[in-house]
């Protein structure tokens, strides 16, 4: 096994510590399978993360039972971030493996405007200005957000 690979999964998994609340995140969903937060360093504000509640590392690792639930929450996350940030779309995407920071399954949704300058795979990631201004936006996009 590659060393670095090693030690990224024997690290503590940041995703389970924000569903377990020992790590505060800026919530949007909630739900009995899925979890939702905003990125702490997002391509565009309004960045959200999808994650199963239950660790799986990878889309492979995925039980077919959470197959439905991931995704009709990333499609219902897709229409509440572009109407909260008033975006003309959004990308959706999961890395698996490589390019993937946590080792666990995670679903990026990112409001997407015509000419923002997203480029093919060179994605320059940004902070929000405070912590304030995130809580904003996550709020926007819960307020958003269709039920089920």
């Amino acid at each position: 096994m590659d060393r670095r690979l090693g030690a990224i999964a024997s690290r503590p998994c940041v995703f389970c510590a924000i569903r377990d609340g020992s790590v505060s995140a800026h919530l949007v969903l909630d739900e009995a399978d899925v979890l939702a937060f905003l990125d702490t360093t997002p391509l565009f504000p309004g960045h959200v993360l999808l994650v199963p509640r239950r660790h799986h590392e990878t889309l492979m690792d995925l039980p077919g039972a959470l197959i439905e639930p991931l995704f009709e929450a990333a499609q219902r996350l897709s229409v509440a971030v572009q109407s909260a940030m008033n975006s003309q779309g959004v990308f959706v995407a999961v890395n698996n493996v490589v390019s993937q920071s946590v080792p666990h399954l995670h679903v990026h949704v990112v409001p997407r405007t015509k000419g923002d300058g997203l480029r093919g795979f060179f994605w320059p990631r940004q902070k929000y200005a405070s912590d304030a201004e995130a809580a904003a936006v996550a709020a926007r996009i819960r307020e958003s957000l269709l039920p089920r």
